[in-house]
C-alpha cells in the first residue's frame, strides 16, 4: 500500500468488544467509550476510521455505519460464542479476515490495535501490508500481576513482542509510561501520552435532587460503584465501605454493571453473598448496565464515586464522575493517581482498605463544603479532558508515522 503524508483511512483493530455494545456489559468497559468516541472524532476531524470487530452474534450486519466517517465491520473468525480467553487461538483467522478486505481494495494508511489480542493481529497486518501500527493496551498482564491477577504467559509474551514492534505506543499518562518502560522495555521515544476524554455534553454537573427523582431515590446519602463486575474492578471493597459507615445507616449504594470475563458472575455471587451476610441488602441496589449517556444520571446522584480497582490504566469513571462534579474516593494506583488528587479533587486510599475507604467517605458526607469544593475543583480539571483534543493529538501521530521509517522487530 502507498502511505500518505497524512493519514485519511484509518483501521482500528477491536478483536474482542465492540464500540456498539454497552459499557458494563460483558467483556465491554472503558475500552469500549475510547474506541466509540475516539472513532468518532477523528472521523469529524476528516479520519475515515474503520473499526474492525470479531462476529460475536450470527445476526450481526457485516458492516455498520456508525456516522459519516465511522463505520463498523464485523469479521468472520470461530464460533461466535467464543469466550475472551479462547480468542487467541483465532487471531490468525480474524487478521486474515482483515487482510482479505485490505487487499480487495479497501483503503487504509495506518493500523491503531486496541489491547493485546489486537495488538497480536495488528504486528501480522503491519508486516503483511508495511503500515505503521500503533498500539493502545488498556491493561497491561504484567502490571496486573502486581496485584495479583495472573495472566497466561502467552499474553505477556504477546505484549512484550508487539511493544518491540509497534511504531508508537499510546499511554494514557505518565504513570503507564512509566510501567511500560519499566515492565516491558519500551522505547520511551516511541510511547506519546494521549489521555482519553470525556464528553461533556452529557458529563457535566447538574441537579442532584432531580437526578435522584429519576432513579427513585430519597434525600439518604447514595454512594455509587460503576463498571464491569469482576475481581480488578473490587466490588467487596465497596460493599464493605458501605457497611462501616455506623454513623449513616440509611446510606445506599447503587451498583451499575455486570459481571465479565471467567470470573465475573463467581464475582458478582460473591457481592451478593457479602450483601446478605453484611445486613445490606435494602441498601445496596444492582443496575443493569445502562446506555453510556445515561451514565451521568447515576453520577449526579451520588454524594461520593468509588473505584477501589486493583489496577487502572487510566479509570474513566473516575473523569466521568469529576465531570458531573461528584468527588471520587479511588485506590492509589495506575492512572487513578493523576485523575484523582488527593484531597483537592477527591481521595486516594492505599492497598483498597475499606475502613481508609469508609473514612474518607465521612469525611465527604460530614462536611457538605467540603463536598462542594471537591466537586467543583474536579469538575474545573476534567475540562483538560476533551475527546476533541485526544481526536487532533492523535491525527498528528498517525501522520507524522506516514513519513518515518517503521520499526523493525528485533
Amino acid at each position: 500500500m502507498t502511505l500518505r503524508s497524512t493519514v485519511r483511512s484509518l483501521a482500528v483493530i477491536s478483536m474482542h468488544t465492540s464500540p456498539l455494545v454497552l459499557p458494563g456489559s460483558g467483556d465491554s468497559g472503558g475500552m469500549n467509550v475510547y474506541v466509540r468516541e475516539l472513532v468518532s472524532g477523528l472521523a469529524q476531524a476528516g479520519v475515515e476510521s474503520t473499526v474492525y470487530v470479531r462476529r460475536w452474534r450470527t445476526d450481526l450486519p457485516t458492516e455498520v455505519e456508525v456516522e459519516p466517517g465511522f463505520r463498523v465491520v464485523h469479521v468472520d473468525a470461530g464460533r461466535p460464542e467464543l469466550a475472551k480467553h479462547e480468542l487467541y487461538d483465532i487471531a490468525d483467522e480474524f487478521a486474515e479476515g482483515i487482510a482479505h478486505r485490505f487487499a480487495s481494495g479497501e483503503d487504509v494508511d495506518a493500523l491503531h490495535a486496541n489491547y493485546w489480542l489486537s495488538g497480536v493481529v495488528g504486528h501480522r497486518l503491519k508486516h503483511e501490508f508495511g503500515l505503521p501500527l500503533v498500539s493502545t493496551f488498556h491493561t497491561l498482564a504484567r502490571v496486573k500481576a502486581i496485584s495479583g491477577e495472573r495472566e497466561p504467559r502467552r499474553r505477556d509474551e504477546a505484549e512484550a513482542e508487539v511493544i518491540g514492534c509497534s511504531d508508537v505506543i499510546l499511554a494514557s499518562c505518565e504513570t503507564e509510561a512509566a510501567q511500560l518502560v519499566e515492565h516491558y522495555g519500551a522505547r520511551p521515544e516511541r510511547i506519546e501520552i494521549v489521555p482519553p476524554g470525556v464528553d461533556h455534553a452529557f458529563f457535566s454537573p447538574g441537579d442532584r435532587r432531580g437526578a435522584r427523582r429519576a432513579l427513585g431515590l430519597g434525600d439518604h446519602p447514595v454512594l455509587l460503584f460503576v463498571g464491569r463486575i469482576q475481581p480488578l474492578k473490587g466490588l467487596p471493597v465497596a460493599i464493605k465501605t458501605l457497611a462501616l459507615l455506623e454513623d449513616w445507616s440509611d446510606a445506599h449504594l447503587l451498583v451499575v454493571g455486570g459481571p465479565s470475563g471467567p470470573a465475573g458472575h463467581g464475582e458478582l455471587e460473591l457481592a451478593y453473598r457479602l450483601v446478605r451476610g453484611l445486613g445490606l441488602v435494602d441498601r445496596v441496589r444492582f443496575v443493569e448496565p445502562q446506555p453510556h449517556h445515561l451514565l451521568s444520571t447515576y453520577y449526579r446522584a451520588a454524594d461520593v464515586c468509588l473505584v477501589p480497582s486493583r489496577s487502572e490504566s487510566f479509570g474513566l469513571v473516575a473523569l466521568e464522575a469529576a465531570a458531573c462534579g461528584t468527588p471520587v474516593v479511588a485506590a492509589n494506583v495506575g492512572g487513578l493517581t493523576t485523575l484523582v488528587d488527593h484531597g483537592v479533587t477527591g481521595f486516594l486510599v492505599e492497598e483498597r482498605d475499606p475502613e481508609a475507604f469508609a473514612r474518607y467517605v465521612r469525611e465527604i458526607l460530614v462536611s457538605p463544603s467540603l463536598a462542594d469544593a471537591l466537586g467543583a475543583e474536579a469538575t474545573r480539571r476534567s475540562r483538560r479532558y476533551t475527546w476533541s483534543t485526544t481526536a487532533g493529538r492523535l491525527r498528528r501521530i498517525y501522520s507524522d508515522l506516514t513519513v518515518r521509517r517503521l520499526v523493525s522487530c528485533a
